[in-house]
């Protein structure tokens, strides 16, 4: 008898209907199961024989073939062991819901050999594509079911093991679809990051900070060790605006794939704050491996990207920034696929100026050679620090500061000017075909439509553009970062003070690489 159940697959981050087909018939017993299954599905025959005996229901002993549509897409994982069990359960009169009514239904899940019904990756990817595709009612894991309840317009089943699963679809007993959960309700601002208030001094670092999570821009600290430049990143997304559900969406599906969402809450409510090792490799920075799997610059998408002591990465490794740094989406490509995945991210990178990180310190002296310092900079490229915003630098601070009793400014006060600047941005991009919600996303017409600039303030520009050398792109940069600093001083049109301000942040190439 042959039986069909409807399943899920993903690649990347879109799903895919997976048709699973099981066909039972006399003969010699064998299990075989086709349809470009890697390792994992080919083991689920050990899986799913033994789940069904333990769960004591009849396993057959004829000729068993199983296969996964379409054939032509490699499937990956453990996703379905769950479906080719209701299948054989079916395909056996088992499990006795007509086909017709069976269709409404798609199953994700693992089963351990005592039939319970385990956890999987990548969920909610899957329940979004289920209902574009037009599927109503979904069963999953239990310990999926905090992700699946956003997902509004399906019928989402938590269940714990097989035996559950056939009573449901026997209609021998009644379960409860989850609930969707307003995303508003559990929303909230309990950032486990540090506050501007606890960093003593570092006014003109901070108001940098501020411009970047305010447009969007990507940043790099260069100062002596201890000057304050880890803790002013780490307080950085304090600042940062709240993420919108979409936002939320879209960050939650690259951590379920991943396999990092914590499941008590089954979304992301805050923006990511990812800060990898130097001794990272490519592949986990950009993503990759056998599967294609997101990596750090993706699981930083609408959040940040940190980068500590930024020399000290390989040069490939920070090279291969530069397309996401541009387009906000990174292309892996491996053998089995090519996946695209979102990353857009802002860049907040640190670094000391030589190898002793004292060379321009105002307190300490730099006892490293011209070609130390020299080759120490010259671990970031050209094109790599051209795609970089704004350059600030970071002196270690007085005794007076940090001893002193003045109360430095709250990350929520900072906030709030950073939310009002970003919704002038929001407002001034809704009409555009592009999802652009900062300054830093603005294309060449757009810089030239919203940066008009008045006769001095042109002058000024082209002076710096001659003196600093600068290219194409800094020119775009600089007058992006300067129309951030004038939505913050609520200014319809940039004026001379923005653009110098803006053109301030560029001038340290001139001191350290030029």
């Amino acid at each position: 008898m042959l039986s069909i159940i409807n399943s899920l697959g993903l690649v990347g981050l879109n799903g895919y209907l997976v048709k699973v087909e099981i066909d039972v018939n006399k003969g010699l017993p064998s299990y075989d199961i086709v349809g470009l299954g890697d390792t994992a599905i080919r083991e689920s025959k050990q899986r799913v024989a033994s789940a069904i005996k333990n769960q004591h229901y009849i396993f057959p002993i004829e000729k068993l073939t199983i296969n996964l549509a379409p054939a032509d897409i490699k499937k990956e994982g453990s996703y379905y062991d769950l479906p080719i069990s209701v299948g054989i359960l079916t395909a056996t009169n088992q499990i006795t819901m007509q086909k017709e009514e069976l269709s409404n239904y798609a199953f994700i899940g693992e089963l351990s050999l005592d039939g319970s019904i385990r956890q999987v990756k990548g969920v909610l990817p899957m329940l979004i594509s289920a209902r574009m595709l037009g599927i109503k009612k979904v069963i999953v894991p239990y310990e999926n079911i905090n992700e699946a309840c956003y997902i509004d317009g399906l019928e989402v089943y938590g269940i714990k093991n097989l035996e559950d699963v056939v009573l449901f679809l026997n209609k021998e007993k009644n379960i409860t679809p989850a609930q969707c959960v307003s995303y508003s309700l559990i929303k909230s601002r309990t950032l486990s990051v540090g506050d501007f208030s606890q960093i003593k001094g570092q006014s003109s670092a901070k108001r940098a900070l501020e411009i970047s999570a305010a447009g969007g821009h990507n940043v790099l600290m260069i100062g002596p060790p201890g000057s304050g430049k880890t803790m002013l990143a780490r307080a950085f997304p304090s600042i940062l605006p709240d993420m919108t559900f979409d936002e939320a969406l879209e960050v939650t599906k690259i951590h379920s794939i991943a396999g990092t969402l914590d499941s008590n809450t089954g979304i992301l409510t805050e923006r990511p704050f990812r800060c990898p090792h130097h001794t990272t490799t490519t592949v986990a920075l950009t993503g990759g491996g056998t599967k294609a799997k997101p990596g750090e610059i993706s699981l930083a998408h609408n959040g940040v990207l940190f980068l500590d002591e930024m020399p000290e990465y390989s040069r490939n490794t920070i090279e291969a920034l530069r397309q996401s740094l541009e387009d906000g989406t990174i292309t892996v490509s491996r053998n089995s696929q090519t996946v695209e995945y979102p990353a857009n991210f802002i860049l907040i990178a640190s670094m000391n100026p030589c190898p002793c990180g004292n060379y321009g310190s105002t307190i300490k002296q730099c006892k490293c050679s011209p070609n130390q310092i020299h080759n120490y900079l010259a671990k970031l490229s050209g094109p790599l620090m051209d795609r970089i915003d704004m350059y600030i630098e970071v002196d270690n601070v007085s005794y007076e500061d940090i001893s002193g009793e003045i109360e430095e400014e709250k990350s929520i006060d900072i906030k709030k000017r950073v939310d009002n600047a970003r919704k002038i941005q929001t407002e001034r991009f809704k009409s555009s075909s592009q999802k652009i919600h900062s300054n830093s996303k603005m294309t060449t017409g757009m810089i030239k439509k919203y940066c008009k600039l008045n006769e001095e303030s042109n002058q000024m520009l082209q002076y710096a553009f001659d003196t600093l050398k600068l290219t194409a792109r800094a020119y775009n940069r600089i007058l992006k970062v300067a129309r951030t600093i004038a939505d913050l001083d609520g200014c319809e049109n940039i004026s001379q003070e923005h653009i110098f301000e803006a053109i301030n942040y560029r001038s340290l190439d001139d001191k350290y690489w030029i």
